[in-house]
């Protein structure tokens, strides 16, 4: 099969979100394996043909808040011939350096609360990019029929975190049980999602989840060369021991089930009356016993009838 469109696919995804690509970024997220020789060859192809463009070692791709000239060390490719692209990504780059280290210290805290068995870094800050008003994006595992009790004990903690103007640290937005760990939606945007994923604690969850969607090998297949470790597995605390052997029996059961019924019904209220959330998003999410997620018809569907547009506009298909 000719390399070419592989390439130009890889590009056009990230180009939805103006984030130029590495020679070892875009062997990574091809959909067929290939030797970074016979890469290489056809990029600098693609380059002097301009059907892509490259920002080079010590070539200036913007200016810094000093007034100097910033530099890159590597190389980028984009469908655009944007320099600034450049110095976009490498001060996104850098402020995910930051975030990164707090996400990780949340994730240990985040991970005693009750039945919570693996915790996950996603949205943006899973690819390395943080812009000025970034979100810490969250995935979650559960014990089997006890994710609406750890939800709900989570985002009560969330509701705390107003107070001090630290929400955007603990957006939770994403999780699922024991009992659902494979992703229902399968396509590009969900497959880059799931090999993107840092994994941050867990007793085993993670890679159980990991291993549950290898579907994802037909879109991406290094997402058979992700690491198979568990991560940290901090042990649990005494709150966490404590409202677990509390709610093991009957009375958990019927507690999950009430917070489950209760969501859903708040959520379905907020998106007949339209509400935004605070970036002027329409809000709504999928509900159900094993599971609490973004609503696919907003952002997925979103990027996904965007990349289909922009492969058209290629000559590609889809």
């Amino acid at each position: 099969m000719p390399l070419r469109p592989s390439i130009l696919k890889v590009l056009a995804y990230f180009d939805l979100f103006n984030y130029p690509l590495s020679l070892e970024e875009i062997q990574f997220f091809l959909d067929r394996e290939t030797h970074i020789t016979c890469l290489t060859e056809e990029l600098d192809s693609l380059v002097a043909q301009k059907h892509l463009f490259k920002v080079g070692p010590g070539v200036p791709v913007g200016d810094s808040s000093e007034g100097q000239t910033l530099t890159t060390g590597k190389s980028f490719f984009s469908l655009k011939d944007d320099p600034r692209l450049a110095s976009r990504r490498i001060k996104g780059n850098q402020h995910a350096d930051q975030l990164l280290l707090i996400a990780d210290k949340i994730s240990r805290f985040l991970y005693q609360f009750p039945y919570v068995r693996g915790i996950g870094i996603s949205g943006s800050l899973s690819k390395h990019f943080a812009d000025e008003d970034a979100d810490i994006d969250y995935f979650v595992i559960t014990r089997r029929n006890r994710l609406w009790i750890a939800r709900t004990l989570m985002h009560l903690y969330k509701k705390w975190s107003f107070l001090r103007g630290r929400q955007h640290w603990y957006c939770m937005n994403y999780f699922i049980d024991e009992e659902a760990l494979e992703i229902e939606e399968k396509n590009i945007f969900t497959a880059t999602e799931l090999i993107t994923l840092l994994p941050a604690c867990g007793n085993g969850g993670l890679v159980r989840f990991f291993d549950a969607n290898n579907w994802v090998t037909s879109f991406l297949p290094h997402y058979k060369d992700r690491p198979s470790q568990t991560p940290p597995n901090p042990p649990p605390g005494f709150w966490k021991r404590t409202v677990e052997k509390m709610l093991n029996g009957r009375a958990g059961d019927r507690l999950d089930d009430f917070f489950c019924r209760l969501t859903s019904t708040r959520w379905n209220k907020k998106e007949k009356r339209g509400a935004l959330d605070g970036k002027g998003q329409r809000m709504s999410l999928r509900t159900g016993k094993h599971f609490s997620r973004p609503n696919p018809e907003m952002l997925q569907k979103r990027i996904l009838n965007a990349y289909a547009d922009k492969l058209k506009g290629l000559g590609l298909s889809s």
